[in-house]
């Protein structure tokens, strides 16, 4: 299920953080010095029809197939996405049944107790910038609670290839350079303590590298697009810079024995809560975006609501633009009631962090309707008495029987 780590704008990497001569990318910040807060970082069932449904079938994607200008059909980013599901799911099940062998970090010269110091850094890191999320993960077992720490913090550091201070300097070579740094952990070869950490996470579960490759490719698309033509275009990104942390923490989070739902269903849940993060994001910062030349929004929907870029670099809140706003609103709350329906499924130790990183975001939408849609010069936010509020809310809900059951089925 996906961590509250979403794509952002943040303060990022300090400059000895950026491509090293020997390219290699250091983040010595990370490793040992704090720093300001960061700012920031379709569903199965619209059809009606839920997954976890036992001796139903997985339902088709809403939007699977279409058709280019030329009258060919083309495959939806949403139905490419569901095939990356369907592969996470299937290795889950496969190496359930045939426990990860355990594959130590070899190549690197870790102190005693290196690996704990590793983990408890990725802790620090998770406490500083996601002190909610970091709560609800001390109810986690040792184990699952620092693998979610050394996914977080490898998120992190992704994420703030493009979006820190450095990113000017940042090119498609150096991405390419993290992915093959991202290869070599995986292969048991990591570079750094932080790194130590997730690829001893990796020799413990069934963690697949596909996600964090298309992690990267999102950083790849925010080097060369700030447009998206329609919503299948933004569907791909939020996947890319969101979704895939889904994806890549069902295996840690793990899935409750007593649930009857699909492996599939669950890792769509988990799918559709990195989306809608993503999309809670992209409405609150629109005004900052913009000031970056940057527009998120679907440039159809834009036209169709009688909206251009002009309107959105003015930032005047007009009733066109309140009408535009509700409408994606209400798509980013599918994405979350899709969500809610695959929390439950999850390991019940597991549920708490991600019922409050959902809970939380949520409630962001909540702030921007509150603001007039005014998210061009006022930023939606969730106070503290808010965010205290729905902890507990949070906690009760994670003592749910699971959703496939408490439907009645057996």
């Amino acid at each position: 299920m996906a961590i509250i780590l979403v794509r952002a704008a943040s303060p990022g990497l300090s400059a000895a953080d950026s491509i090293s001569h020997q390219g290699t990318l250091q983040c010595s910040t990370l490793l040992k010095t704090k720093r300001p807060a960061a700012r920031r970082w379709m569903p199965c069932s619209l059809l009606g029809l839920h997954p976890w449904e036992v001796g139903r079938p997985s339902p088709a994607v809403y939007s699977s197939l279409a058709v280019n200008p030329a009258g060919e059909a083309v495959v939806s980013s949403e139905q490419k996405v569901y095939d990356v599901v369907l592969k996470q799911a299937a290795l889950l099940k496969r190496q359930l049944r045939t426990p990860v062998l355990d594959a130590r970090p070899q190549d690197m010269d870790m102190p005693r107790n290196g690996l704990k110091e590793a983990y408890d850094r990725c802790g620090e890191i998770c406490e500083e910038y996601a002190k909610t999320f970091y709560l609800g993960t001390m109810l986690m077992t040792e184990e699952r609670r620092r693998a979610i720490w050394a996914i977080y913090v490898w998120c992190r550091r992704t994420d703030e290839l493009v979006d820190g201070p450095n990113a000017n300097y940042i090119t498609p070579t150096a991405l390419d350079r993290w992915e093959k740094r991202l290869e070599d952990l995986f292969a048991g070869r990591p570079y750094d303590m932080l790194d130590a950490a997730l690829s001893d996470t990796i020799s413990k579960f069934p963690i697949d590298i596909q996600p964090f490759r298309d992690m990267i490719e999102g950083m790849r698309s925010d080097l060369r697009k700030t447009r998206y033509n329609n919503f299948d275009e933004l569907y791909m990104y939020c996947y890319y810079v969101a979704g895939t942390v889904g994806l890549m923490s069902v295996p840690v989070m793990g899935i409750a024995p007593e649930s009857k739902a699909t492996t599939e269903s669950v890792y769509s849940a988990a799918l559709a809560l990195g989306i809608a993060n993503q999309l809670t994001n992209i409405l609150r910062d629109v005004g900052e975006d913009a000031r970056r030349g940057r527009i998120y929004l679907p440039q159809d929907e834009l036209a169709q609501a009688g909206l251009s870029d002009e309107d959105i670099f003015k930032g005047v809140v007009t009733n066109r633009w309140r009408n535009f706003m509700k409408r994606q609103i209400k798509r980013a709350r599918m994405f979350f009631e899709e969500a809610e329906r695959g929390v439950t499924e999850l390991s019940q130790a597991s549920r708490w962090p991600v019922w409050a990183s959902l809970l939380l975001y949520r409630q962001i939408l909540d702030e921007i309707e509150a603001n007039d849609y005014n998210n061009f010069t006022k930023r939606a936010y969730v106070g503290k008495g808010k965010k205290l509020l729905a902890l507990p809310v949070a906690y009760g809900k994670s003592l749910l029987l699971p959703c496939s059951l408490r439907n009645g089925q057996t």
